[in-house]
């Protein structure tokens, strides 16, 4: 799972970026605000990377899911690429965790099978 959810979290950090190059446009927001919000969300996807398998991760992931989305209220496009990454959050934890399952499924297996060998020589 971690694998998935740090890759998604690696492609907001850039979108993040991209997103306030965009947003400096606007003429209602100055340069230090856009900045500012831009820069802790992007250190904030990078540091949540570290964070995915400890306790309370994957509901961090989440709220910067959430904050992506309602960033399309500056940056209009934002709402359909919060959308998106909300998508593939979604999947990334999903089919994260059935692989983790799977691959402890496999571990078990081989270890009862290096276990039976062992007893039988």
């Amino acid at each position: 799972m971690r694998t998935l959810c740090a890759s998604t979290l690696i492609g907001e950090f850039f979108v993040v970026g991209f997103a306030g190059l965009v947003a400096m446009k606007d003429p209602g927001l100055s340069m230090t605000t856009v900045w500012t919000v831009s820069g802790i969300v992007m250190v904030l996807s990078v540091l949540l990377c570290g964070m995915i398998t400890r306790p309370g991760g994957v509901q961090l992931g989440w709220a910067l899911q959430i904050v992506l989305i309602a960033s399309g209220f500056f940056v209009t496009s934002m709402f359909f690429l919060g959308a998106v990454f909300a998508a593939l959050w979604w999947a990334s934890v999903h089919y994260g965790r059935k692989i983790d399952e799977a691959k402890a499924r496999f571990a078990a297996q081989a270890e009862a099978q290096g276990e039976a060998e062992g007893h039988a020589v």
